[in-house]
């Protein structure tokens, strides 16, 4: 591996992005760089740029993340990828991870247990436990973020604020029922919710 360009971040005046062999590989504190006496020819392994990103940055890359999970919750894999877009190796984001943990600042269970009681209200348990898969919370949390409920009021209450002010013929009727659907309820469900609601229309 050989470094093939050394080239200041625009946001950050302090830190460079380093590429090897064409392409980026890194960012790095400009200090790091000097002291180490890495240039453009310089022949290095992943190893070793690893090493100094770790030595020089670690701290650095946990005031970001701190500052990242400023506004709200974050999962681990949130964070991680927060951190790979800046350009900062595993080693770093493992070493973060491990610390945010340790402060009580990283919880997927708490995570999940916030979202799924957020998002309840307004998705099926379905949806819910998707996209919390896709923020990298693995399935234990999820179970026990959503304990056994009656999914039927939500359907119901999602289902009244879809047809608020419609017309309720059939093509509309089709378009609540795939509504219903894309929120996460099961077909059972947004059956149910249809067949309540047309009920008390008849009634």
């Amino acid at each position: 591996m050989q470094i093939t360009a050394i080239t200041p971040q625009k946001h950050d005046g302090s830190r460079c992005n380093i590429e090897v062999d064409g392409r980026f590989f890194c960012g790095m504190q400009l200090l790091t760089v000097m002291e180490h006496r890495l240039k453009v020819g310089s022949v290095v392994t992943e190893e070793q740029l690893s090493a100094l990103q770790l030595a020089g940055e670690k701290q650095t890359a946990l005031d970001k993340a701190l500052l990242h999970i400023s506004s709200s919750m974050k999962t681990e894999r949130d964070v991680r990828d927060f951190l790979r877009r800046k350009g900062y190796l595993k080693e770093v984001s493992d070493y973060v991870v491990e610390k945010m943990k340790g402060y009580g600042y990283l919880d997927d269970e708490a995570y999940a247990r916030a979202y799924a009681e957020s998002a309840g209200a307004r998705k099926g348990d379905r949806l819910i436990r998707m996209e919390l898969r896709r923020k990298g919370v693995d399935d234990a949390a999820i179970d026990a973020a959503l304990p056994e409920r009656d999914e039927r009021e939500a359907a119901r209450a999602v289902l009244e604020k879809y047809l608020r002010a419609k017309t309720p013929d059939e093509k509309t009727v089709r378009k609540a029922y795939a509504h219903l659907l894309s929120k996460g309820f099961d077909y059972d469900t947004a059956r149910a919710a249809l067949e309540a609601l047309r009920g008390e229309d008849e009634g």
